[in-house]
This record gives C-alpha cells, sequence and structure tokens, in this order.
C-alpha cells in the first residue's frame, strides 16, 4: 500500500497542509527539469513517454486514493495536478521560461476548470479525479502555444 501512497499523493507532495495541488505542480515541475537534466533536448520524448504510460493508469491510481481517504477527490491525492502539468509542457521545447509559465498557467486553468472540465470532474473514481487535469493541461498547452508564437512574432522571444 506504500507505492500506492506514494504514486497517488504523488511522493507525498499531496500531504503539503497548504495547496496541495499546487505542491503536486511544483514537484511535477521538478521532475520535468529533472528529465531535461538527464535527457537534455529530447526532455519532451522522455516527457510524452511519462504521460503515455500513465494516462489510463493514472486513473486507477486515482480510484485507489479515494478509497485510501474514503472520500470523493481527496485532496492528497495529487497526480492530476502532476498530469496536468506534463500534459501543459508536453511538445513544448525546454526553457524556463515554458516551465513556469506553464505551471503558472496550469495552475490557473486547473482553478478556473474551463469548458468541460468541471462538469467532467463529477464522473466517479479516478476518471473524475483526473479527467479535469487532463483538459486543464490540454488547455494550458495550447495557450503556452499562443504565448511563445505571440512572444516569437514580436521578437522577443521567452
Amino acid at each position: 500500500m506504500i507505492l500506492k501512497e506514494i504514486l497517488f499523493t504523488f511522493f507525498y507532495s499531496g500531504y503539503f497542509p497548504i495547496a496541495a495541488g499546487t505542491a503536486g505542480s511544483v514537484v511535477a515541475m521538478g521532475v520535468y527539469v529533472l528529465g531535461y537534466v538527464l535527457f537534455g533536448e529530447r526532455v519532451w520524448i522522455a516527457n510524452l513517454v511519462l504521460v503515455a504510460l500513465l494516462f489510463f493508469p493514472a486513473i486507477r491510481i486515482g480510484d485507489w486514493g479515494e478509497r485510501y481517504f474514503g472520500d470523493k477527490d481527496p485532496s492528497p491525492v495529487v497526480l492530476d495536478e502532476a498530469m496536468g502539468y506534463w500534459i501543459t509542457v508536453l511538445f513544448h521545447p525546454f526553457s524556463w521560461s515554458v516551465v513556469f509559465l506553464g505551471f503558472v498557467i496550469f495552475r490557473i486553468m486547473d482553478i478556473i476548470k474551463p469548458f468541460p472540465a468541471r462538469r467532467l470532474e463529477r464522473l466517479p473514481g479516478g476518471r473524475g479525479i483526473m479527467i479535469d487535469d487532463y483538459i486543464a493541461g490540454a488547455y494550458s498547452n495550447i495557450v503556452l502555444i499562443v504565448i511563445v508564437f505571440a512572444s516569437r512574432w514580436l521578437n522577443c522571444p521567452i
């Protein structure tokens, strides 16, 4: 059960007493940066593999978290925030601007929960836990693309 708890609390970051979701996103950001240290410019491939390998299992892991805490979408379950962050930076070349802008944009989207995220988070179990963050990550990725494109168009690349 310890391994399951490590997964759904994303290395226990979900137990951070204030803003557990933000703490989970910070740890995900650290994992992404570690990926850059290990894989260099190919970090996007490592990120793609990570997201692809965890996309469906994360739903099951979310189920485990709900059963463990006996609550719907318990705040210590933050693997969804990690997945959302990794989806946010998916396919973007590594830069510190992308790392930090991606974090800020994802946290805003996760709070706003754009359509249809808010509705789909009501799904039972791990599906409801994960899907709203997958959607927030996808929206965040699009916003990040627009910002990167606009910064290059304005000749002030980030």
